[in-house]
């Protein structure tokens, strides 16, 4: 009798160490995004690299340390609501070790406290307010898309100069919010005069353009309206269309953008800024990949967030390397914290303080190549990292 009571003990043991166990040959990434919505564009360039970013990392296996990576796939909407559900329910229902994403700040936001609250790693890409590893952020979360101020002090580097008249033009909410208020704290030797928001997803711009040409007409100097603008419509052919630069002198500045947002900039021949990422501008080895296996599937070249993707999956990757495939987040966190990775942009580090991936950016001019039916940012000069004095935001 004895016998086979340890016999049945032992066989529910093992059916209950089964699941287990079966669960611990594999890793599971949740990936977050805004696949419907205005920026949709921006998620599927994502998810597009981040699976990109696997093969690569991984040399083709879907494996890392014996374990094999299972990415799922939900949509946001561009909702904060929708998103902070998507999170718990990849966490809680879908058992998910990692999150990667979403596309915009505002759902960003919403979804930082749920990381929390299932200890587990949330990694940022692309959303790219400060607050997010700023007054907002709690250790579980960490960010290879570039935030505000890395956005803000790259530009300042290209438009801050003595002489200059400088305003902005930005999507109310928190990324332009964010974007701007980093920005003003970067000029340093030209003149701020106004900051205009207006509503994501807004179809006239005619009166918020009107401002700005009644705050800087009368200005003396070379006077700049740096735009903070994600998603469709854009302000930019509603500025070319009102001659605000032949009229006033006002002249159009911003960052990068998706390749069908810079058909636009094909009207600013000479414009500055400076982005993130164009696939023509980096050079090294993971970008050549990139460059080279995306015109393969897609006869295409890699686009603005399909690098950044791709840069979170390599993180993901590595992170777990260290880890020897533990996706816990007691594991990862010290793992991650300084941990230095080579991206399409060249190496990027995780901040220990903030999580915020410490990354070189571009200063450019736009080009008018008829080869392309976009505006061409070319190279200026390379923004190093050190170079850009990013503030620790949070209250660690």
């Amino acid at each position: 009798m004895q016998r086979r009571q340890l016999m049945a003990l032992a066989v529910l043991a093992a059916a209950i160490a089964a699941p287990a166990f079966s669960q611990s040959k594999e890793v599971k990434i949740a990936v977050i995004a805004s696949k419907t919505g205005p920026l949709e564009a921006y998620a599927k360039q994502t998810i597009v690299g981040f699976n990109m970013g696997l093969d690569y990392a991984t040399g083709g296996t879907m494996m890392v340390a014996g374990k094999k990576l299972v990415v799922i796939e939900k949509d946001d909407q561009g909702k904060p609501d929708v998103g902070k559900a998507a999170l718990a329910a990849a966490y809680g229902d879908d058992k998910a070790d990692i999150a990667v994403g979403p596309t915009a700040s505002p759902v960003a936001l919403a979804m930082l406290p749920v990381a929390e609250e299932y200890k587990k790693v949330l990694l940022v890409e692309p959303a790219v307010a400060d607050s997010i590893t700023g007054d907002k952020w709690n250790k579980y979360i960490f960010r290879t898309g570039r935030n505000s101020s890395q956005d803000a002090a790259a530009n300042a580097a290209a438009l801050d100069k003595p002489g200059n008249v400088i305003a902005t033009l930005a999507n109310d909410n928190a990324f332009g919010r964010d974007g701007v208020k980093a920005f003003k704290e970067y000029i340093k030797k030209g003149k701020f005069v106004h900051e205009e928001y207006l509503p994501a997803g807004t179809t006239d711009f005619t009166a918020g353009l009107q401002r700005l040409v009644d705050k800087m007409k009368d200005q003396p100097g070379r006077k700049y309206v740096w735009v903070v603008w994600a998603g469709a419509p854009s302000p930019f052919s509603k500025f070319a269309e009102l001659e605000l630069q032949k009229r006033y002198g006002i002249e159009m500045a911003t960052g990068g953008n998706i390749l069908p947002a810079m058909v636009a900039y094909k009207q600013y021949p000479g414009m500055e800024g400076a982005l993130y990422y164009y696939f023509g501008i980096p050079k090294n080895k993971v970008n050549e990949w990139l460059v080279a296996n995306h015109y393969k599937q897609f006869k295409a070249p890699p686009d603005f967030f399909t690098a950044g993707g791709m840069s979170a999956a390599i993180a993901v990757v590595e992170a777990l390397k260290k880890t020897n495939g533990d996706a816990s987040a007691a594991k990862l966190i010290p793992a991650m914290e300084g941990m230095s990775f080579e991206t399409p942009k060249g190496k990027m580090t995780f901040r220990k303080e903030d999580h915020q991936a410490m990354q070189d950016m571009y200063h450019f001019k736009i080009k008018n190549d008829p080869a392309f039916a976009w505006g061409v940012p070319e190279l200026v000069r390379e923004i190093p990292a050190s170079e850009m004095d990013i503030p620790i935001r949070n209250k660690r």
